[in-house]
C-alpha cells in the first residue's frame, strides 16, 4: 500500500486484501491472530453479535478494528472516555486507517466535517461518547449513514454490579431497537457472572455468543505486602525495582494522591498527581505527560485509568484496597500491555477493610447492593489474605482453574509464606474481644492483649480482666496480622454503628468452642525473589524476540520521542516496544526483513522504513 502521510488510503481496505489475515499483516503489522481473534472476528463479519470477555493487552480493539474494515459501512465504537478514544484513532491513523471521533473536544465545524465524511463513506471507524450516540442528532445521522457494526467498548460500564458503573451507558440499549440489523460486539476485560448477565440483558444479547478468553496475565507479578509504613515502601518498591519505569500508583482520597506524588518527587521519583479535583487543564496536562514521557509515575485515584492505552507501564502499585476483585484486576491490567515483565504491588492493612466496610455501609444503595458489594471486597480481601498462589485464587474469581497449583510469578509461589495452626491466638483475640464489650478497635484490643497498663485501659477496668496479657507471646506487629486475618475469615468485623469496634460473628462462636479449625499465615522469612520466574520467562519469550544491542535500542527509543514529538502523538504510536526490541534483536537492513517484524504494516514501513534502516547501519548492523 503506497500512501503518503495525509493523505486518505483506498476507499475499503478490503477491496485490496479481503482476507482478513491480510489486513491483518498489511494494516497492523501482526503475522497472525491470537486465541480466539480470527472466530471472532468471522464471526462478526458474518454479521453476528457476540460478548467478548479478554484481558487487557489481549487484542480486544483488533476484534472490532477488523471487522470495521472488512465490513461495508463504518464501524461505530462507544467509548467512554476522551483519552481512549484519541489514542486509538492515533494509532489507527498510523496505520493508514481513515478513523476519527465525535466528541466534546471539537468544534462545531470540525464535528459537521466528521459527519459529512461519515455519510460520505470516507470513513471505517469512528469512535463517540455514550452520551453524544444518544443525542436525537447523532441517532439521526446513524440511521442515514452505512454502519459496519456496533462496538460498545468498556462494556462493564452498563452494569450497576460492575466497578465502573456509569448511568449513561444503560441508553445503549437503544442501540439493538434502532439497528437490529447492524452486529454488536461488547467487549470488556472484567466482568464477573452478575456483570456479564446484565451487560447481555441491557444491550440486547441474549441469543449471542460468548467468546471468553483466559483471564491469565502470566508476564504480571502480583505481590501484596502488609502495610507498615506506606509510603516508605512505595518509594523502596519504586527506586529498588523500578527505577525510571512508568507507572501507576492508586490512592483512595485526592489528598493521599497530593502526599504521595509530592513525596516521591522528594524522593527523586518523578510523580504527577492526578484527581477529579484538579483542575480540567492540570489533569489534562499530568495525563498527556504520563502518555508521551518515558519514566513518569502518575499518582491518581480511581478517576484515573479506564482506556489508557499506553503498552509500557512497568508497574501499578496500589497504597489503599479497591472495592472489588474486578477493580483490582482492571487496575493491576494496566500495566505490561506489551508482554514485557510487569508488577502489581499493593500495601494493605486492617484499615483498609474497616473503611471500605464503613463505605459500603454509609453508602445509600439498597441492602441488595450492600450485600453484593460486601461479597465483592470478602473475595478480595480473602485474596490478599491466601497463603496459596494469588493468581489461582484471582482467576477461580472469574471462573477459571490454573493447569498448575503454582504459578510461579507472585510473592506467595516465590517467597511461600508459614502457615501454623492459630486456634489458640484467635481464641485469645476473639475472647478480649467479648470481653471488653465489642466497643473497641484493633489497637485497644493488642493493649488488653499485650498487657499494657495504658491510660484508657485503666479508665475501662480492662487491666483487672482476665484476658489481660494473655497474648504477651506475640508483639503488635503479629497481633495485628492475627486481628486482620480472623476479619477475613469472618470471624471479626467492623461495627457499622461504633467507627473502629470490632465484633464477633456468628462463626466466632465455633472457634472458642475449639469446633473450627483457624491456620494463620506468617510473613515469610525472607524477601519475595525478584528474579524472573520460569513461567514469566516463558510467557514473555513467547511473543517477544531476545534482546537487542542496547546503543541501538536507544538510538531507536531517541528516534521515536523526536517523531512523537513531531506528530504529537505518544512515542508508543510511532512504535510499541516490542517493536523496537524486534529491531533491534534482528537488525533488518532491507525492507523486506523490517516488513517482518511484528508492528510494521505496510503504512509504517512506508513512513518509517528508510529511517530505521539507516539506524540499524549506522549501529553496524
Amino acid at each position: 500500500m503506497s500512501v503518503s502521510a495525509l493523505a486518505p488510503i483506498p476507499s475499503r481496505l478490503s477491496d485490496i486484501a479481503p482476507d482478513p489475515l491480510s489486513v491483518l499483516n498489511s494494516v497492523f503489522g501482526l503475522p497472525g491472530f491470537r486465541g480466539a481473534q480470527e472466530e471472532i472476528v468471522g464471526h462478526v463479519v458474518a454479521g453476528g453479535n457476540c460478548l467478548v470477555l479478554m484481558p487487557t493487552g489481549g487484542g480486544k480493539s483488533l476484534c472490532y478494528q477488523l471487522p470495521s474494515l472488512l465490513r461495508e459501512g463504518c464501524g461505530i465504537v462507544v467509548s467512554p472516555l476522551i483519552a481512549l478514544m484519541r489514542d486509538q484513532v492515533a494509532g489507527l491513523l498510523e496505520a493508514g486507517v481513515k478513523a476519527a471521533v465525535l466528541n466534546s473536544t471539537l468544534s462545531y465545524e470540525e464535528a459537521s466535517a466528521i459527519e459529512a465524511r461519515l455519510l460520505a463513506g470516507d470513513l471505517d471507524l469512528l469512535y463517540v461518547a455514550p452520551e453524544r450516540l444518544l443525542t436525537p442528532r447523532c441517532l439521526a445521522l446513524l440511521g442515514r449513514a452505512k454502519i459496519a457494526l456496533f462496538a460498545i467498548d468498556e462494556a462493564h460500564c452498563v452494569s450497576q454490579w460492575g466497578h465502573d458503573f456509569r448511568p449513561e451507558y444503560i441508553g445503549l440499549s437503544v442501540i439493538a431497537e434502532r439497528f437490529p440489523n447492524v452486529p454488536r460486539i461488547a467487549l470488556t476485560a472484567t466482568a464477573d457472572d452478575l456483570t456479564r448477565k446484565e451487560i447481555v440483558d441491557r444491550l440486547g444479547l441474549a441469543d449471542a455468543p460468548r467468546f471468553v478468553a483466559s483471564f491469565d496475565r502470566p508476564n504480571i507479578k502480583y505481590e501484596i505486602v502488609d502495610k507498615q509504613n506506606a509510603p516508605a515502601q512505595l518509594k523502596a518498591f519504586i527506586s529498588e525495582r523500578h527505577s525510571g519505569d512508568a507507572g501507576i500508583v492508586y490512592c483512595l482520597s485526592r489528598a493521599k494522591v497530593e502526599d504521595t506524588a509530592a513525596a516521591l518527587n522528594k524522593a527523586g521519583i518523578e510523580a504527577l498527581p492526578y484527581h477529579a479535583g484538579l483542575d480540567a487543564n492540570i489533569r489534562a496536562r499530568n495525563q498527556d505527560r504520563f502518555l508521551n514521557e518515558d519514566g513518569v509515575v502518575i499518582v491518581a485515584t480511581i478517576a484515573f485509568g479506564m482506556g489508557i492505552d499506553k503498552p509500557d507501564v512497568r508497574f501499578v502499585a496500589h497504597l489503599d484496597l479497591p472495592k472489588s476483585i474486578e477493580a483490582y484486576y482492571q487496575e493491576t491490567g494496566r500495566a505490561g500491555r506489551d508482554g514485557k515483565p510487569s508488577t502489581a504491588w499493593m500495601a494493605y492493612g486492617l484499615s483498609d477493610i474497616v473503611q471500605q466496610r464503613r463505605m459500603i455501609d454509609e453508602s445509600t444503595g439498597a441492602e441488595a447492593f450492600k450485600r453484593v458489594s460486601i461479597g465483592k471486597l470478602d473475595a478480595l480481601v480473602s485474596l490478599a489474605e491466601t497463603a496459596n498462589c494469588r493468581r489461582t485464587r484471582l482467576l477461580g474469581y472469574f471462573g477459571e482453574t490454573l493447569a498448575a497449583t503454582k504459578c510461579g510469578n507472585c510473592d506467595n509461589c516465590l517467597s511461600p509464606p508459614l502457615v501454623r495452626d492459630g486456634k489458640v491466638a484467635a481464641q485469645k483475640l476473639l475472647s478480649c474481644a467479648y470481653r471488653t464489650g465489642q466497643r473497641f478497635g484493633a489497637m485497644h484490643l493488642i493493649d488488653v492483649l499485650i498487657g499494657r497498663e495504658t491510660e484508657r485501659v485503666q479508665q475501662f477496668g480492662h487491666d483487672k480482666l482476665s484476658v489481660f496479657g494473655i497474648g504477651a507471646e506475640f508483639n503488635e506487629k503479629q497481633w495485628r496480622g492475627v486481628i486482620r486475618q480472623l476479619v477475613a475469615m469472618g470471624h471479626l468485623q467492623p461495627d457499622a454503628e461504633a467507627f473502629g469496634a470490632l465484633k464477633l460473628t456468628e462463626t466466632a462462636r465455633g472457634v472458642l468452642k475449639g469446633e473450627t479449625e483457624v491456620m494463620l499465615r506468617e510473613q515469610a522469612a525472607g524477601r519475595p525473589s525478584r528474579t524472573k520466574s520460569r513461567r514469566g520467562d516463558i510467557a514473555v519469550s513467547a511473543g517477544q524476540s531476545k534482546a537487542g544491542d542496547p546503543s541501538l535500542i536507544g538510538a531507536l527509543r531517541a528516534w521515536r520521542s523526536e517523531v512523537a514529538r513531531q506528530r504529537g502523538v505518544p512515542a508508543y504510536v510511532v512504535l510499541h516496544d516490542a517493536t523496537i526490541d524486534g529491531i533491534a534483536s534482528s537488525r533488518p537492513t532491507t525492507s523486506g526483513q523490517l516488513r517482518n517484524i511484528p508492528g510494521i504494516g505496510e503504512k509504517k514501513l512506508e513512513h518509517y522504513g528508510d529511517e530505521l534502516i539507516a539506524l540499524v547501519k549506522a549501529s553496524g548492523g
